[in-house]
This record gives C-alpha cells, structure tokens and sequence, in this order.
C-alpha cells in the first residue's frame, strides 16, 4: 500500500460539521494534503459550489491531479499565508463560506524517507515542506550558531536539553557535515540523558527543527488573519492543530477576535460599540478524536479541532 493510500484525514466529519457547508458555497482548504478532507468538501458541493485548495508541497500538487477534472476545483501552490493575495487576485476575498487548515506535517510526508521529516526512517536531513526552494534542515544545521540550534530546539521542540543536542550537533559537525536523519536522531539520542518512556529521544527536536525550517508558526499566524480576511459573513474556520504550540495561537487568536473594543472602566460607551470591534465566534469547545478514531489512526491522539464563525 503506498502512503498516499494509507492517508486518513483527521477529523474528517467533525472538520465538516463545522464548517456547515452550504452546497453552492465557495470553500478554501488551506492544506490539501492527500486531499481527504477536498474530497470530503466536494462530495457536500452541488455543481455550482467551488473549492480553492492551497499547498507548497509539490507532490501534493501533484496528488491534486486526480481532481482535475472536476470544474468546482482550483489547486494553487502556495502556502496559505499567499491565501488572501490569491483569493483577492480571483475576486473571490470576502465571499468565502469557509476555510479548513490541517496543520502541520502529512503522513504522506512523514512516511516519505527521503523528505527528512522522520527520525524512524533514515533518508536525506531535508524537512523542507516546499522542496522547490528554501534553505534545508541539513544547511541549516550546518551552518546556524549553536545558541541559535539551542533556541530553536527549546522553543519550538519544547525540548529542555536543547542546548545539550545543540552542543553535539556542533561538535560533530566539525568532523563531519550533518546529512541523513539517522545520524541526526543517533546523536540526539546520545545526548539526551533522560529519555522519555512513551517518546523516541528526538521526537522534540525532530519537532523543533521541522517548524524552524518551515517557519510553521510565522505561515500560522498570517495564515490566521488571511483567513478571517477573505470570509464572508457567517463563514467558518476550521482549524485543526496537532501540538500544543499550534493550538495555543490558534486558541489566542479566535479568543482575541471574539472580544469587544477594550474600553477604560466606566467608561460611557454602549454595548453596540464595545461589540463593534469582534470578529469571530466561537463555536462550540475544542474537539479531539473519539478513541474509536485514535485506534483506527494513532497519529490523530494529538489532534485538536477548533471552529469559529465570522460576525
């Protein structure tokens, strides 16, 4: 069976639920992917709905092939932060019924030895999500100061032995270049001197890395207000997120976008007005995966769903 056959969307029919679509509405999925949760969106379209699909994967623009002839669907390869740029170019910004963004890295992705993404399969250190263009985990490694390792490390892999994995990563460099994931999670397993019972050593800095090279959080927070941007009224945001970092930002900001005007105490304004400055609702709470789910697919535990509608 090959990954992309092996492909499960996470959250497939609750991402639908909130999104509510409406069959002639006009959606964007943020993270094609396999195109899972597309196929799902389309199956819900009647002839005259629309689907606008972004990814900076090229094997996922790839994969998008099979919907080529269906006419409601669009592919554009960029990542989402390019979302309000390209929907306003088509003159579509403002009329969208709902955006879905799946975050973070595909199992396609993580099962593809030679894109870097896994520490289990030993291939090139590439991590890249765009491999048509950036600076690869393996230059990166190679080349980045060792307090600059230690940081990214720690804050985005929420690894407390960064500085210990950055140290090794920079002496040995010094014998030899950094170039296969293998010999990257061997060193780190090395030079972590408590391991985790449940955690491969390098799951955190695997993390890290992968989000510093992809600049996922950055892609993130743009990609937010892209998304509120080019929503209609009463369109959806579904937003599902795979760590705590992600789901903190995503958290925060439909949080921050459903607040009223912040006003002095006391002050004399009207309700009307305090209001005027919400963007979002939430809907609902968060919603993680049934444990009939997690059993079918493991990589879903982690999974967080979050939706809001806009005002």
């Amino acid at each position: 069976m090959t990954s992309e056959l092996a492909h499960i969307s996470v959250l497939l029919n609750e991402c639908i639920e909130g999104l509510a679509i409406d069959p002639d509405g006009i959606y964007v999925d943020a993270t094609f992917g396999r195109g899972g949760h597309s196929a799902k969106i389309l199956e819900q379209l009647s002839a005259n709905g629309r689907l606008i699909a972004f990814d900076r994967d090229p094997q996922a623009i790839k994969a998008a092939e099979r919907f080529a002839d269906d006419k409601r669907f669009t592919i554009i390869h960029e990542p989402f932060s390019e979302m309000e740029n390209q929907l306003t170019e088509m003159g579509l910004a403002g009329h969208i019924n709902g955006v879905l963004m799946d975050l973070g890295v595909s199992s396609p992705q993580l099962d593809d030895a030679s894109r870097g993404f896994s520490f289990l399969r030993d291939g090139p250190l590439d991590m890249r999500m765009d491999t048509s263009r950036g600076m690869s985990a393996a230059e990166w490694l190679n080349t980045a100061e060792e307090q600059d390792i230690a940081q990214v490390i720690k804050e985005f892999g929420e690894e407390k032995f960064g500085k210990r994995i950055a140290h090794a990563i920079v002496n040995r460099r010094q014998s030899a270049p950094l170039s296969r994931t293998a010999e990257l999670a061997e060193l780190i397993d090395e030079a972590v001197p408590v391991k985790d019972k449940y955690k491969h050593p390098a799951t955190r800095a695997f993390q890290g890395i992968r989000i510093y090279i992809n600049a996922e959080l950055d892609q993130l927070r743009v990609g937010l207000k892209c998304a509120v941007a080019v929503l209609g009224a009463k369109g959806r945001l579904a937003v599902i997120s795979f760590h705590s970092l992600e789901d903190r930002l995503v958290k925060r900001f439909i949080k921050d976008q459903s607040k009223g005007k912040a006003v002095p105490h006391n002050l004399p304004v009207t309700q009307a007005e305090i209001d005027a400055d919400k963007v979002l609702r939430p809907i609902g709470k968060a919603i993680k995966p049934s444990d009939e789910e997690i059993k079918q697919n493991v990589r879903s535990r982690s999974s967080v769903l979050r939706v809001a509608e806009k005002l």
